[in-house]
């Protein structure tokens, strides 16, 4: 999912992209969660193929946040994706959040990449029964004219996820221009998203665009969200299946 989103203060446009890359494994059938369940543990070379297309795909962008990126495990072949990406895509800037291990198997986390030096990155925890969801905030400028950006993946039980929101709003700095993004895995116009919304004072440009499953979009579950002190441009979704 990308937007554009010039700023009312800058008339340069900055491309955002907001992309689960589930690990580098590609799923085009629901069956595929089943038959393809060993992906998800061991490496294969198709992996590294995708990997290899989403640099490309990503490589026109400004600024990129990445859900679902390995953090250098046995399944990714001991490669930190998000390096990796930076690397192929031409990326000057990348950050890596690991938030959840599964011994030496997987190590799952949010990634960032910048052709910006950010001034500032900061990790943050997310509340929930089962832990292992994060936030990556990486900041640029100073004081009010500043841009920060928060790279989210909620967790798929509502409750939890209502957590994390509620979380969302307390830390997250409404006096700086704000984007968020990420997979919600949830809609854009549910109570819980409409409270961060109102709380941070934040547009949806993407409201209404299907993203999962990837080969035939059905449910918008993942977002980009956008302070009100910036002009959004257009919103898309990209017909690509390097995810689920």
């Amino acid at each position: 999912m990308q937007s554009n989103v010039p700023s009312q203060r800058d008339p340069r446009t900055l491309r955002l992209l907001s992309f689960n890359i589930q690990a580098g494994t590609s799923s085009a059938r629901y069956h595929h969660y089943v038959t393809h369940s060993w992906r998800q543990v061991l490496p294969h070379t198709q992996r590294v193929e995708n990997l290899d297309s989403i640099a490309e795909l990503v490589a026109t962008y400004d600024m990129v946040g990445l859900q679902e990126v390995d953090s250098g495990s046995l399944r990714s072949g001991f490669i930190n994706q998000s390096r990796y990406l930076a690397t192929h895509a031409g990326m000057p800037f990348w950050c890596h959040q690991s938030n959840r291990k599964v011994g030496k198997v997987a190590y799952a986390g949010n990634g960032f990449l910048s052709r910006f030096e950010p001034d500032a990155v900061e990790e943050h925890r997310l509340p929930g029964f089962i832990p292992g969801r994060g936030t990556l905030l990486v900041r640029f400028g100073n004081g009010f004219d500043g841009l920060d950006v928060a790279v989210v993946h909620l967790a798929l039980g509502k409750r939890a996820r209502t957590q994390q929101l509620k979380f969302l709003s307390r830390e997250l700095d409404s006096s700086r221009h704000l984007v968020v993004m990420g997979d919600f895995n949830t809609q854009v116009d549910s109570p819980q998203v409409q409270e961060l919304r109102e709380v941070l004072a934040l547009q949806a440009p993407t409201r209404g665009l299907a993203t999962y499953p990837s080969w035939q979009p059905q449910r918008a579950i993942d977002h980009i969200l956008v302070s009100r002190t910036l002009r959004a441009g257009v919103a898309e979704v990209f017909d690509v299946t390097y995810s689920d």
